[in-house]
């Protein structure tokens, strides 16, 4: 019984869908002509509009569609003619005749003959359920073609009752939400869904990266069971993260009108679809609905190496703090893309000495198979000679916006083979670590060579008894970020060499809070407090930084104030330091230091009255909806005078993104004998050394030494000329988006975005016996350029869009020490120049015949220059420092 009510109910609900006459998508009637109007256009701009108009096009014409074939079972499985005529071709806004390129012209001379022909020749769609199940046109007929019959068709798809579904069509395989009320339709595409054969890359840093927004909504309206109007409207909002004014806009409409009917051809005859198909022309196939990619050819280009010879002036290394460096820079990396190993070899080649390390980072940035191909060809790692170039290589591959499973192997076959320069050999071991942590970003820590080289730097620690060798692999681990890292760090942290524990303690800060377990903290716990064995100054102010920025308990702060009085000198005044920092702008461990400092035991005149010319400052560098960018500055100095650790660190952050954008740390030990000082607790028998080691953009560079070992400091005090010692020179690819945005017109949109940035850091270190004074300085140079590029590129037309902005800056940091009476005086300076800033707008629109318009706009202004502000204490002491110096 109950069997039998069921069915009886489906039978009912069957009947009462069909007295309703339940069409599943639109239908046409046999032996009639539907006439419609259609016009598709494309406009491109920046993200706000702009006074002149947008650049694009529109193309117009009429559209007659007719059933062929209907399925005598099923009124919903339809086969569609539809034959478009009458194209025109014009502008999508209006344009003086000077700007006009289409001034005269008609749809046959732009797009040709043989184009007009193919796009006015009829096609057919097969429509099931008021879903594309084939799209039937020539294989001959040129893909941009067949793209825009693919995006007409694409219109007539559309179902009649309101749900989500996934759907194929011009735009790839998306899913699409229906809303039917009352006669319309509103079909809603999510575009983050569709798949389509044409992927891109982008830059992996959010920071630095392109935010993409997007929107398809397409309004039908339905009479006697067809479409009377589709009007469709898709957007593309491509903006920069670091500043959303460097946007670009893509909007895409097309507009599907009834215009009337007349008498049409009869109803074919046949069993099925592809029996109907080859009746009417054995020619015609199904060649999917789905858009095509289409090969742009670019007619008229100069070679690689007729564009290298435009650009290698703004190459050289005298014009590296301009920008018109990272500009010819970016523009070289494009035409690399597109070349062959040969051409790159010929420019590789053909390069001054002087301006080849610039060309080796512009073929390195370009990551493709042949520009690696030809580096590895170019490059001889054996020979020491050529360390400058090998490390410029290394340095390009670990800034590499979208690294892939090559490029790692190819640095972990270099480690493995014979390699010239101890320093180049530390380098690839490192270098692979940011390599390993971009490629486990992206989903492929599970890759062949990801898991090999994992293996080697997890290992590597353990596997020497070199110190430099393990420094090596405890940096490599400090790139690669993996949580699997953490227990060797950990260990390490405890060790009785200074250098691994530092290198150590600061890995473990670069972690997320999550992963820092009660094993780990009390590790670095037991290291600022010393409670197995006495530790150097500069490894318990990294085990604090560590405790301090890791959601520290009420007793760990309590604790730290606690130790603080009974530290040496200029330790206690850089906790005293850190802590007003801290509670000064305001960082996480803000709150639970205040409620410890409730506590008098803890926090009392006593305890915050010490003297001393260490210190910790942080502070806002620029502020704005789209970045904030910050500054520290940290300084530990050793009771006698002299530097101990100098720390200097630029971050941004946007949208809850953080960047490590800087680090420059100076290190200084041993050096007590010079001046007849007595060394502090735990650092007597420290060997004289001072070095300097730099983190750019998340990635760990090779430290650089200034002197080892007492002899090697003597040489070079004698011979110190107080020119600062190079930390890292170059052009760096800092944002690399690539895209083509397959538009449901059938157009296709090109993106490009690239951001270069020309930087000179430097760093040095004079020490005068005679007026007993020290300087240290770090030195930042640099010129940055972001262009944007929207492009939409028919063969037959070409319109497009550029937003870019440009700008030249230095950055100095400045300690001076006069140690002659204690304590001693320390004067810090952070100054930035004034410098320029320019926007550029640039839009512009071609046809084969040679025609073109471009239209530009631009923006200048000079940023004032300033000091950085630091705490109170430091202004006073600068101006005893100058006063005495004068």
């Amino acid at each position: 019984m109950l069997t039998l009510a069921v069915l009886l109910l489906c039978a009912a609900s069957s009947a009462s869908a069909s007295a309703k006459g339940g069409a599943a998508g639109p239908r046409l009637n046999n032996n009639q002509l539907y006439k419609f109007g259609y016009t598709t256009e494309v406009l491109l701009d920046r993200a706000r509009g702009s006074k002149e108009g947008s650049a694009g096009y529109r193309i117009s014409s009429d559209v007659n569609v007719n059933l062929v074939w209907r399925d005598p079972s099923s009124k919903d499985n339809q086969l569609i003619q539809l034959a478009i005529s009458n194209v025109r071709i014009d502008h999508a806004t209006h344009r003086s005749e000077k700007k006009n390129v289409l001034h005269g012209s008609t749809a046959e001379s732009v797009l040709g003959k043989t184009k007009l022909a193919a796009l006015t020749k009829p096609f057919l769609l097969h429509l099931k359920n008021g879903k594309a199940k084939a799209f039937y046109s020539y294989w001959a007929e040129p893909a941009t073609i067949k793209n825009l019959k693919r995006g007409l068709a694409s219109l007539l798809q559309v179902q009649l009752n309101t749900g989500k579904v996934v759907e194929n069509d011009v735009s790839g395989r998306c899913t699409v939400e229906y809303k039917a009320v009352k006669g319309q339709v509103t079909r809603t595409k999510i575009l983050e869904t569709c798949k389509t054969a044409e992927t891109g890359f982008t830059t992996h840093s959010q920071v630095l990266g392109v935010n993409r927004k997007s929107s398809s909504v397409t309004t039908f309206t339905l009479e006697d069971g067809f479409i009377h109007s589709a009007v469709a409207e898709e957007t593309h909002s491509l903006a920069v993260n670091a500043r959303r004014s460097a946007a670009a806009t893509v909007v895409s409409r097309q507009t599907f009108t009834f215009v009337g009917t007349e008498a049409g051809p009869l109803e074919a005859a046949g069993k099925d679809v592809a029996g109907v198909v080859k009746s009417i022309d054995a020619k015609l196939a199904a060649v999917g609905i789905v858009a095509e990619k289409v090969k742009s050819q670019c007619k008229g280009c100069p070679s690689l190496f007729e564009h290298w010879q435009t650009q290698q002036k703004q190459l050289e290394p005298t014009s590296l703090s301009k920008a018109t460096a990272p500009r010819s820079f970016l523009a070289l990396l494009q035409s690399i893309r597109k070349a062959s190993k040969g051409e790159i070899l010929t420019v590789l080649k053909s390069a001054s000495k002087t301006s080849l390390p610039q060309v080796v980072d512009a073929v390195t940035s370009s990551q493709t198979d042949a520009s690696l191909d030809a580096m590895l060809e170019f490059l001889n790692f054996t020979d020491a000679k050529g360390l400058v170039l090998q490390e410029r290589f290394l340095y390009a591959c670990g800034f590499a916006s979208h690294p892939n499973e090559r490029m790692l192997q190819v640095l972990l076959d270099i480690s493995k083979g014979k390699i010239g320069s101890t320093d180049i050999k530390e380098s690839v071991v490192i270098i692979m670590g940011a390599l390993v942590h971009k490629l486990c970003q992206k989903g492929g820590c599970n890759l062949p060579t990801v898991v090999q080289v994992k293996k080697l730097i997890l290992d590597g620690p353990g596997s020497t008894q070199v110190e430099s060798e393990v420094q090596m692999y405890l940096l490599a681990l400090k790139n690669s970020l993996l949580p699997e890292a953490i227990p060797i760090f950990t260990k390490y942290a405890e060790s009785e060499v200074g250098a691994y524990s530092t290198i150590a303690l600061t890995a473990l800060q670069r972690y997320n809070v999550n992963l820092m377990t009660d094993a780990v903290k009390q590790t670095v716990n037991r290291v600022y407090h010393q409670n197995r064995r006495v530790y150097e100054k500069n490894v318990r102010a990294a085990a604090a930084d560590v405790i301090l920025s890791s959601n520290p308990s009420y007793m760990e702060v309590k604790n730290l104030l606690l130790s603080i009085g009974n530290l040496p000198h200029e330790m206690n005044k850089y906790m005293l330091s850190k802590i007003q920092d801290i509670l000064r702008f305001q960082m996480p461990a803000s709150k639970v230091l205040r409620q410890a400092m409730k506590d008098t035991v803890s926090c009392n005149y006593d305890r915050f009255a010490k003297i001393g010319s260490s210190s910790a400052f942080s502070g806002f560098m620029a502020q704005s909806a789209d970045v904030t960018s910050t500054y520290s500055l940290d300084i530990l100095y050793s009771g006698s005078g002299i530097m101990r650790r100098s720390n200097m660190n630029i971050y941004g952050a946007s949208k809850g993104a953080m960047l490590h954008g800087l680090q420059v740390a100076i290190e200084a030990q041993g050096l007590e004998s010079l001046i007849a000082a007595t060394p502090d607790e735990g650092e007597g028998d420290l060997e004289s050394f001072a070095g300097m080691s730099a983190l750019l953009f998340d990635v760990q560079l090779r430290p650089v030494t200034f002197f080892k070992g007492y002899s090697d400091l003597m040489s070079k005090m004698f011979s110190m000329t107080g020119d600062p010692i190079n930390v890292v020179k170059g052009l760096i690819l800092l944002t690399d988006h690539s895209e083509v945005i397959q538009l449901q017109s059938g157009l296709k949109a090109s993106a490009e975005f690239q951001g270069g940035l020309a930087i000179d850091i430097s760093g040095g270190m004079e020490i005068s016996l005679w007026y007993r004074e020290s300087k240290t300085s770090v030195n930042n140079r640099g010129a940055l350029v972001l262009t944007g590029n929207v492009t939409v590129d028919m063969d037959f037309m070409r319109a497009g869009i550029e937003v870019s902005f440009e700008t030249e800056a230095s950055l100095d940091f400045i300690t001076t020490v006069q140690f002659s009476n204690y304590p001693f005086l320390v004067c810090m300076q952070m100054d930035k120049t004034t410098f320029p800033f320019s926007e550029y707008l640039t839009k512009y629109e071609s046809v084969p015949s040679g025609k073109s318009a471009v239209s530009h706009k631009s923006r200048k202004q000079l940023v004032p220059g300033s000091e950085f502000p630091l705490h109170q204490e430091n202004s006073n002491m600068c101006k005893k420092v100058f006063d005495s110096s004068w």
